[in-house]
């Protein structure tokens, strides 16, 4: 017996809360990435910073990035449709990996243009723009971050969270631009500003290979945690009418976790009794996971092996419901109790 949780249509309220919470910090990210990418533009123009210009470059990516992430949000959070049964949450993890694309991209241009300013170093003019620029363009960027991980307790967005990663790298990035700038325009060292471009492209490189692996989890269908699952098959066995878990299939499609499983009841339930258990199995996953999509199948215990198909057209007489089989008629192991069996 298969007992679907309520249509996705109808989502609980915590998840709507998310998604609004998500779109007004994607909003927010793209307005910060259009006014750093004008204040290094300006700073780049005054000063010739190799360092700024790869601030700047990782900036314009920034954008891109964020506007990736803007839409995402925004498709992840549309309701199932006849396409779509699952919903449409796996749009943020797409946008984690375009976000990662493009920090790849940002990486090999930055550190190429480093590598060349440090065989034909350039002087830094005009430090004193681009220094009050990058300062600026630090607390700027550290305010949008701490917006975004508060966004993130009430989100659990993976493109939220991406975003948020992108731009906490950038702040580090920042400070070595900082100092290189400083370096180039005030200790008349213009090699150690380049050197910190070359940083920035390292940093942007491994920022970009941890994204990539975020990304790619849900969209390969990668369990729920370890403990989530573990938390689930609780809920599920704090029922004592309910004697064993197996199956258990779990994944994440943007904010919703989708949960499948077999469980084993007593043979002689009815069919309106084991729906009670599973329904009532199923409110205790949602109390913990109130996004979380729900599919419990009911086994007779002990008799969990599928029949064999039938060779012939012809469909046995069933038993008569006052001489149900013998629990051994069917050997098979004892229910298991663990999450995984």
């Amino acid at each position: 017996m298969t007992t679907p949780s309520a249509p996705p249509s109808s989502q609980p309220g915590p998840l709507d809360d998310a998604h609004r919470a998500a779109r007004r910090i994607t909003r927010l990210s793209v307005g910060v990435a259009v006014l750093l990418i004008a204040l290094k533009a300006f700073a780049v123009g005054a000063s010739g910073s190799v360092a700024v210009l790869a601030s700047l470059t990782d900036s314009a990516l920034d954008l891109v990035a964020s506007l990736a992430v803007f839409f995402a949000v925004r498709w992840a959070a549309a309701p199932p449709d006849e396409d779509h049964r699952y919903g449409h949450g796996k749009a943020e993890a797409l946008a984690a990996l375009v976000q990662a694309g493009l920090i790849f991209a940002s990486a090999v241009f930055v550190g190429w243009e480093a590598i060349q300013r440090i065989f034909d170093p350039r002087p830094v003019v005009s430090g004193g723009w681009a220094t009050g620029v990058m300062v600026v363009s630090i607390a700027i960027t550290a305010g949008l971050v701490w917006m975004q991980t508060r966004a993130m307790k009430t989100t659990g967005s993976l493109a939220v969270a991406g975003d948020r990663a992108h731009y906490a790298a950038d702040l580090g990035a920042n400070l070595v631009v900082l100092i290189g700038v400083v370096s180039g325009a005030f200790l008349h060292a213009p090699g150690l500003d380049a050197a910190a471009g070359l940083i920035v492209a390292v940093w942007l490189f491994w920022g970009a290979v941890g994204l990539l692996k975020d990304a790619a989890d849900p969209l390969l269908d990668r369990a729920a945690p370890e403990a989530d699952r573990a938390a689930v098959v609780r809920a599920v066995l704090a029922d004592p009418r309910v004697s064993g878990v197996h199956q258990l299939r779990t994944r994440l499609s943007g904010q919703v976790m989708m949960v499948q499983m077999h469980v084993d009841l007593d043979p002689t339930l009815t069919l309106e009794a084991a729906h009670a258990i599973v329904v009532e199995a199923e409110n205790r996953i949602l109390a913990l996971y109130p996004a979380a999509d729900i599919l419990i199948h009911a086994d007779p215990r002990g008799r969990t092996r599928t029949a064999p198909a039938q060779t012939t057209d012809q469909t046995p007489d069933p038993a008569p419901p006052s001489e149900p089989a013998p629990r051994d008629a069917t050997p098979d192991a004892a229910p298991a109790k663990g999450p995984w069996s």
